[in-house]
């Protein structure tokens, strides 16, 4: 893990503001949704990428009736049954 060198304080809410450079460099805008993560001590922060609902994957995921599935899942899908 890469140290910024940015620390901040909680305010009484115990929210914390992500400075704007990290939000420029990791492509995080206004309204955007982050997924936080508990690992051992450390608190991991990570802007939000829904997934294959299968697999996880992120990357090349189609829309299919509402849910996100990647090419590999899809692959995998038996053909619907005929009537």
């Amino acid at each position: 893990m890469k140290s910024t060198g940015i620390v901040r304080k909680l305010d009484n809410l115990g929210r914390i503001v992500i400075p704007i450079e990290l939000r420029h460099v990791l492509n995080i805008d206004v309204k955007d949704s982050i997924e936080i993560f508990t690992e051992d001590d450390q608190i991991i922060l990570r802007k939000y990428a829904p997934g294959c609902i299968f697999c996880g994957e992120t990357q090349g995921t189609t829309l299919f009736r509402g849910k996100r599935i990647c090419a590999k899942c899809c692959k995998q899908l038996p053909d619907a049954p005929t009537r």
